[in-house]
């Protein structure tokens, strides 16, 4: 179809967008909020709206062409993608973990994803994991010269290895097998606390070069950092000080430049923030291009790169609010150009996952590559303003760090001087308070709970190892609250109750009563509502004041001293402002954790 001249012509029809136009308009909204006033400068405008990551990369309001470096798909850096523009139709391998320590099960669960949409495997050995003496039992059955498989055996890497090798070797797939061994010591270091031999991986990847082509033996895990409440440019630069340890490595035991790198790949977390877990991606093969230009490879040694679905953002609450996290996290990866994706299923946090749940995980995966078309379009994140400026500060940031864990003399020795463990422990206390504040909201956790659910049931997962740096999860401090909950009403048949005291109409009070209704149960506290009068019988001894400020100046003083004679030990109110009577308040942005154990306290609840 023919376009009319004057339909493109439209655009024209407008006047040319103005930035100081855009703030002016922007500077009329933060007048009415207070964050700005008349003699607010326009070139302050942006800043008031800026704000900064953990990294400390700023965030801006606006992008415009000047925030978007030039550069083409398919050429180093491979910021905007491996594949050549043009190459054509190509999406990511659909790679499903597997942890459950009976062969036969794991077995079952491996040939049930393989045959419905998966196209790898990942699986999990030794501890924590599947046993290595049924690694035999547990892929019986796979074809290994169709479907890589990628081990995960932690310090029992070279056992596994070991026994894998041989069923390729047994079943004549040395020549076809894909997939990669799994060798990541100073990943098992970040885990365990225990160093692990640099020289055993490097012999495994000698052996893969020599006798099975097709398969790689080092994985750069990312996700010990990540795990660890760390930010995304702590994840990146420590794995690629983990990468580069590893090149030394494996060039020191004789395998040539390009030979080493085409034996790594890379693992990294992506998570519900959609644009920083593509930028991320985008970032690492920045940062590893510029590591092979200066080691001096060949062009065309971009980092292989798998992304797994955040286990930091996964809940044990609400466990099916985890597949709208990892779906978005999954998208993210696609954008992002992941080579190979795993998406966890939703009631990871729960055990072993079921059936249901891996299906989920798979067709998750199949929609965005066969429904949405993603895999049909040539870096998608290319050309927007914002992805493109994120990833590369975000790059110069994780540069930063890198060199800094290379300048106290490498991975191994940042792990064990406790330089890693302090940079990250900082970031997650950050993040922690940001939590605790709400100021990032976990859905079904810290808002919108529902404490009627009913979990499903779970075989338990295996251990995973410890000793190393930390494991965390977003929601672990609201969980505990809520587990503190679960255990009083199995010992007395009720939950904890605050009353919530309402002051005038109901169009008054509302919005206050509904929110405070969700920070408390957020904590597993009941709430029941009704005019202070009715505190008496509410079977409780805290209650919330909740109205509007103007009802609070003429009233709240008084309802405050009905609900004491009616026994209350604590008044809260719903709002900021100091009124007689009143013990302390609640609000956005105020510390919901601190809220919710003072109030767990007062009405003897135990930990």
């Amino acid at each position: 179809m023919t376009v009319p001249p004057e339909e493109l012509e439209l655009a024209a029809a407008f006047p040319p967008a103005e930035r100081d136009r855009w703030r002016e308009m922007v500077k009329g909204v933060l007048r009415k909020s207070g964050a700005a006033t008349d003699d607010t400068p326009l070139e302050e405008i942006e800043g008031l709206l800026t704000r900064a990551s953990y990294d400390g990369v700023p965030i801006a309001a606006l992008y415009t062409r000047s925030d978007a470096p030039a550069g083409r798909p398919g050429l180093a850096p491979y910021v905007r993608e491996v594949r050549p523009d043009g190459e054509g139709i190509a999406g990511w391998d659909v790679r499903q973990r597997h942890a459950d320590p009976d062969p036969a099960a794991a077995r079952e669960a491996i040939l049930a994803d393989l045959e419905n949409g998966a196209t790898s495997v990942w699986l999990r050995l030794g501890e924590g994991g599947l046993p290595v003496a049924g690694l035999a039992d547990a892929l019986r059955g796979v074809l290994l010269d169709l479907a890589p498989v990628v081990l995960d055996a932690g310090a029992a890497a070279a056992e596994a290895a070991d026994a894998f090798l041989a069923l390729v070797a047994e079943r004549g797939n040395a020549a076809d097998a894909a997939g990669s061994l799994g060798a990541d010591p100073l990943g098992v270091q970040a885990r365990t606390g225990a160093a692990g031999p640099l020289d055993e991986a490097a012999a495994l990847a000698v052996r893969c070069v020599r006798e099975f082509p097709k398969l790689r033996a080092i994985t750069v895990d990312g996700t010990p950092y990540h795990d660890a409440g760390g930010s995304d440019a702590e994840e990146l630069g420590a794995a690629v000080a983990a990468g580069v340890a590893y090149l030394r490595a494996l060039t020191g035991a004789g395998l040539g430049v390009d030979e080493a790198f085409g034996q790594i790949e890379f693992r990294l977390a992506v998570n519900a923030d959609q644009f920083s877990s593509i930028a991320k991606l985008r970032a690492l093969r920045r940062l590893w291009a510029r590591v092979a230009e200066v080691s001096g490879a060949a062009d065309g040694a971009a980092a292989r790169i798998h992304a797994v679905t955040s286990s930091a953002m996964m809940t044990r609450r609400d466990p099916w609010v985890n597949m709208l996290r990892t779906t978005i996290a999954a998208f993210a990866a696609g954008v992002g150009g992941a080579d190979a994706v795993t998406v966890q299923p939703f009631d990871a946090r729960l055990g072993l996952p079921d059936g249901f749940a891996r299906r989920i995980a798979r067709n998750t995966q199949t929609l965005l590559l066969e429904e949405s078309s993603l895999a049909r379009v040539v870096d998608p994140a290319g050309g927007s303003w914002y992805a493109e400026s994120l990833t590369e500060e975000l790059a110069r940031a994780a540069w930063a760090w890198f060199t800094e864990i290379e300048k106290a003399g490498g991975l191994g020795a940042a792990l064990g001087s406790g330089l890693v463990a302090d940079r990250l422990a900082a970031t997650w206390a950050r993040r922690r308070e940001d939590i605790a504040r709400r100021k990032a909201p976990l859905t079904g956790v810290s808002e919108f709970p529902n404490l009627a659910e009913t979990l499903p049931e779970r075989a338990p997962a295996p251990a995973q190892p410890a000793g190393g740096l930390p494991v965390v999860t977003y929601a672990q401090d609201f969980e505990a609250l809520r587990d503190r909950s679960d255990a009083h009403a199995d010992a007395t048949g009720g939950r904890p109750k605050v009353f919530l005291a309402t002051l005038g109409p109901i169009a008054v009070h509302t919005a206050r009563a509904s929110f405070a209704a969700n920070l408390f149960q957020a904590g597993g506290i009941e709430t029941a509502t009704g005019a202070p009068e009715e505190f008496g019988t509410s079977g409780t001894a805290v209650a919330c004041l909740c109205s509007s400020d103007t009802l609070y100046a003429e009233q709240a003083a008084a309802a405050a001293r009905i609900l004491r004679e009616a026994g209350a030990v604590k008044v809260w109110l719903a709002g900021k402002g100091t009124y007689e009577g009143v013990d302390a308040n609640v609000y956005a942005g105020c510390d919901a954790i601190g809220v919710l154990e003072t109030t767990l306290h007062d009405l003897g609840v135990n930990e």
